[in-house]
């Protein structure tokens, strides 16, 4: 069994922050992957499915970002997972907007959700960080983070999400370069439709040179010329 994480803050007031990304890919996951319906458990919310030969429990810590870790704790004793078993979709500051990247262990950077579940967890688990880009001074991270995508954002986020989902089974089988694959399958399209281009029509040959006019016909057009003055 795997617990897949998605960060982010509670309420319609923060459904569309930067921060929120985490809780918008598994959204995604489980209408793609048909879960079932979101239900309230361990603090947070859980929908239940599979991917591929995997069970999966999806959950949205509802604690707010600063306190995740009570509610991935929580479940994590409960469903009787090691933090190996963990997987934890994020927002990441220290990626372009549409990278994705998958990480197993190590710090937590300074994101409050991260802390929070190294806190109540250890730090063993495995990330998923999902690029929301750095505004360029730390002075305007948190209204960053807590402001809305832009609507310019629409299509690569969408795209973002959409591979996240494509590539879930990969993901909950432990395959992070196949996961990663689906989303840059879905950020960078093939350009080659597989149709071959046109063959470009040849030039039409040049015309052959008019022969020129032999003497009699010369004379004859003189002629011409005289009589009609």
């Amino acid at each position: 069994m795997k617990l897949i994480v998605g960060l982010g803050n509670p309420g319609a007031k923060y459904a569309a922050n930067r921060h929120n990304i985490g809780f918008m890919a598994v959204d995604r996951i489980a209408a793609d992957h048909g879960f079932s319906p979101w239900k309230a458990r361990f603090q947070g919310l859980v929908s239940e499915g599979r991917l591929g030969a995997e069970r999966v429990v999806l959950l949205k810590p509802q604690t707010f970002m600063n306190l995740s870790g009570q509610s991935v704790g929580e479940a994590m004793r409960y469903l009787k997972l090691t933090p190996a078993d963990v997987i934890v979709m994020h927002d990441e500051l220290d990626l372009a907007p549409g990278k994705c990247r998958v990480k197993q262990g190590g710090g937590h950077a300074g994101h409050n959700g991260l802390r929070s579940i190294h806190q109540h967890v250890g730090a063993e688990y495995g990330r998923v960080r999902l690029g929301i880009g750095h505004p360029g001074h730390k002075d305007r991270v948190a209204g960053h983070v807590l402001s809305d995508f832009a609507k310019a954002d629409g299509d690569w986020l969408d795209d973002l999400l959409r591979g996240v989902s494509d590539g879930a089974k990969a993901l909950a089988a432990g395959d992070g370069p196949r996961f990663q694959n689906a989303v840059a399958a879905r950020m960078q399209p093939a350009r080659n439709s597989g149709t071959r281009p046109v063959a470009e029509k040849p030039a039409p040959a040049p015309a052959a040179p008019a022969e020129p006019a032999s003497l009699p016909d010369k004379l004859r057009q003189l002629t011409d010329r005289f009589r009609q003055r």
